[in-house]
């Protein structure tokens, strides 16, 4: 991947968190749609920091990283509750478990990949 990918993927995911922070703070635009920019926001970040990898391996990361967060917030624990409670730590890790954040996610990371194989040739191998 040449350093020009690896740079748009940096643009992606700064574009990305601005628009996930906005949908929390706009009347009218589903909890969902949050959680589905998330999944793009982590599938464009395992792009930029495994470079090398081809986007099977990023889709499967992606995805893992995502229902690992997910799965995490059956842990409450004092001090992971604490974080929680916290605006960037309820960015990052959530609130509480739903099933339908699984599908959300992967909604996400399959939107970000098909968008990389049209706009930076990013193909499954």
């Amino acid at each position: 991947m040449s350093k020009n990918n690896r740079f748009s993927y940096f643009i992606l995911i700064i574009f990305t968190v601005i628009l996930g922070i906005l949908s929390r703070k706009i009347d009218g635009i589903p909890n969902f749609f949050g959680d589905i920019l998330y999944a793009v926001m982590v599938y464009f970040g395992m792009c930029f920091l495994f470079p090398n990898y081809d986007q099977k391996k990023a889709i499967i990361l992606a995805l893992l990283f995502c229902y690992c967060i997910e799965f995490l917030q059956l842990y409450r624990a004092q001090w992971i509750v604490s974080i929680r409670k916290t605006t960037l730590g309820h960015y990052a890790l959530g609130q509480g478990f739903l099933w339908s954040d699984l599908v959300y996610y992967s909604i996400g990371v399959v939107f970000a990949s098909i968008f990389c194989v049209f706009t930076l040739k990013k193909t499954i191998h």
